[in-house]
């Protein structure tokens, strides 16, 4: 079974949320609709920045906690590597 490590932001990407978990369309969508949990609704964090795929759900979470110990430039560089945009990979195709 898949397993992601993945970065979500408002709007504006001022506020992130870095996650882990089995499905991630099912989590992205959960974060859209305000359900993930109370910071993601607070600063409405809605879009899918980045994500990494491993194999098992204990190494994407070993990543996430490696993630969230990271100060935010690095987390921003880590997602302007890959999605220079910032755009909502969710909404691009990408879980497809």
């Amino acid at each position: 079974m898949a397993a992601y490590t993945y970065i979500m932001s408002c709007a504006s990407n001022s506020a992130i949320h870095v996650g882990a978990t089995g499905d991630l369309a099912a989590r992205a969508l959960a974060h859209r609709l305000a359900e993930a949990c109370d910071h993601t609704a607070r600063y409405r964090i809605r879009k899918l920045v980045y994500f990494e795929m491993f194999d098992t759900l204990t190494l994407a979470e070993a990543r996430r906690a490696v993630l969230v110990r990271w100060p935010r430039a690095w987390k921003n560089d880590l997602i302007g590597l890959g999605n220079p945009g910032w755009t909502d990979l969710a909404r691009e195709g990408f879980l497809r």
